[in-house]
Parts: structure tokens; C-alpha cells; sequence
């Protein structure tokens, strides 16, 4: 799965600490190795990440390793984001798209 430096991975194991219990609103996206869409989100995510840094928390969970979370927020299709503020999930989006259109739908919750 494409990484990059500003968008950390997140598990079954780590997800209430790295996401529930996060200060910042944090931007899920539920990602798998097999799905397109979800590799052209890497670049997009990463720069959301670098710009909104102090603001946004971005992270990736891969479906296929980390079931339990995926299981938890009924996560069907790849990729999906949630957005999760204070512990809990207020917005939802899925499938890939352009950065700007990212950012407007997020506005509401930065």
C-alpha cells in the first residue's frame, strides 16, 4: 500500500487511541491493497495531510488486516472515509476524489 509521511496507518489495535481518543478531527480512510481508487487517493491524502497539519489528522486502515474496525463502522466499499471528531464519526464519504472536492466536503467539520 502507498505511504506517505504525513498519513499514518492505523489497526484494529491502535484505532480507539490513534483515532477515538485524537484531539484533532481525524480522516479515516478505509483502504485495500487490491483497490485502484484507493492508490490514487495516496497522493491526495498525503498533501490534505502536509496542508491541514495541526488541523486534520489523516489515516489509513486496511480492510483486509484490520476487520474488527471495518466490521464496527459497516465499511462496504474501498475506498471509504469517515470523519471522526470527539470519538465519533460525522461524516462519511465514499469512493475517490479530486483533493479541492475533498477539501469542500470536509469543510464543515475542519
Amino acid at each position: 500500500m502507498s505511504r506517505t509521511a504525513d498519513v499514518a496507518e492505523v489497526t484494529d489495535g491502535n484505532f480507539e487511541a490513534e483515532v477515538i481518543g485524537a484531539e484533532l478531527p481525524v480522516l479515516v480512510e478505509f483502504t485495500a491493497d487490491w483497490c485502484p481508487p484507493c492508490r490514487q487517493m495516496g497522493p491526495v491524502l498525503g498533501a490534505l495531510a502536509a496542508e491541514q497539519a495541526g488541523r486534520l489528522k489523516v489515516v489509513q486502515l486496511d480492510v483486509d488486516t484490520n476487520p474488527t474496525t471495518t466490521n464496527a463502522y459497516k465499511v462496504l466499499s474501498m475506498p471509504t472515509f469517515l470523519v471522526f471528531r470527539n470519538g465519533e464519526p460525522v461524516k462519511a464519504m465514499v469512493g475517490a476524489r479530486p483533493k479541492r472536492r475533498l477539501l469542500e466536503e470536509l469543510s464543515d467539520v475542519l
